[in-house]
């Protein structure tokens, strides 16, 4: 499965030669990277359904920008990978998303691979520590070029388990609720619960351009930044094609290092930016303004089914409705709800668990 379509060829060619198979849904140009996901999600699932893939090998794979993709889709739609892979570019912009939760890859190993000549050897090899220090099962290598091979063998080795007997996710979205054999499917704040605290990767301070929302690539080469997008109805004075070229009188060699210098500021002031137009060089004034982030509340469900004691435990935090589905397997299994007993289930399927007046009940999925 790949992030971005652009890349369809390249990974064909090595899919082909092992023996496996591309997905790679097309989507509007313009489409949010959540409609993109919610795209590839119905991709796998009917290619699973219609036989024609195997749900326990299904990888995740982006290179150059669409890395930071690759973890913000297992971010938000954990449960349909065995492994992934990221070549090339960052994880940052993923971590700036605010929606990067590290309870979400718990089921997942994750490969990232940097290029040593981009000159960030350091800087990645940071990120990836704070990664893994978060409990993301990360696995960086800093290389030239890492032959594909390899990196075919390394997500060959991993295979997603039909049924986790442990579980764990967070998200901040009901459209992003599925864990596995659990979907969160109602939420209410002051459902809250301590034990389980947020696992959000917290974002790095970075400042930015009060110049409207506009996109731009953060491995695109130089001169400057290249402006790559900008909204339907912006109202600012970029165009697309643009390129901010200079900063305070200060040279922008290109998006990385733009990015570099955005992070280093640490407080919000008057700006001068010049922004290449064509053959024209303008000159335009602005702000520097740091980000205001307000707490989000999101939903987290842990759940482990012990064969031993043939129970279910789950503990829940802002979560008031939850579908469980029971294999056949693990049959007959009692259900244990934030410290609560349940029932004893005979039955594999669909549970459907609520919290009612503070109340926990169980009843068929309806």
């Amino acid at each position: 499965m790949l992030i971005d379509a652009a890349d369809t060829a390249q990974w064909q060619a090595l899919a082909s030669a092992i023996g496996w198979q591309v997905i790679a849904p097309m989507t509007p140009a313009d489409a949010s990277l959540d409609a993109r996901i919610q795209s590839i999600d119905l991709a796998v699932t009917k290619a699973i359904e219609a036989g024609a893939a195997d749900s326990a090998r299904i990888y995740l794979a982006g290179r150059g920008a669409a890395a930071a993709a690759v973890f913000y889709t297992l971010s938000r739609v954990p449960d349909l990978w065995a492994a992934a892979v990221a070549l090339g570019g960052s994880p940052q912009p993923a971590i700036d998303s605010d929606r990067l939760y590290a309870a979400n890859f718990a089921n997942v190993p994750v490969l990232w691979v940097t290029d040593e000549k981009s000159g960030a050897g350091g800087e990645n090899q940071a990120l990836a520590e704070k990664l893994k220090t978060a409990g993301i099962p990360l696995e960086w290598r800093s290389a030239d070029k890492v032959p594909m091979t390899e990196v075919s063998d390394w997500l060959a080795r991993n295979a997603r388990p039909e049924n986790p007997l442990t579980i764990d996710c967070e998200t901040n979205s009901p459209t992003f609720a599925r864990c596995y054999w659990i979907r969160m499917t109602k939420f209410d704040a002051a459902e809250r619960n301590d034990v389980l605290p947020s696992t959000q990767i917290q974002p790095g301070f970075a400042a930015s351009l009060d110049l409207g929302s506009f996109g731009f690539k953060p491995d695109a080469p130089g001169p400057g930044v290249l402006v790559a997008f900008l909204p339907e109805k912006y109202s600012g004075p970029l165009k697309m094609g643009d390129r901010i070229v200079a900063l305070d009188g200060r040279e922008i060699a290109d998006a990385k290092r733009y990015s570099e210098m955005m992070r280093q500021i640490k407080e919000e002031r008057p700006a001068v930016v010049m922004v290449q137009r064509g053959k024209e060089r303008i000159r335009i004034e602005t702000n520097i303004v740091l980000p205001k982030r307000a707490a989000a509340a999101t939903a987290r469900v842990q759940a482990n089914y012990s064969p031993s004691e043939h129970e279910i435990q789950i503990i829940s935090r802002t979560v008031t409705e939850m579908r469980v589905t029971i294999p056949q397997q693990w049959l007959p299994v009692r259900l244990n709800w934030n410290g609560v007993a349940l029932e004893k289930v005979e039955a594999a399927g669909c549970r459907l668990l609520t919290i009612n007046k503070e109340i926990e009940n169980t009843a068929p999925c309806p």
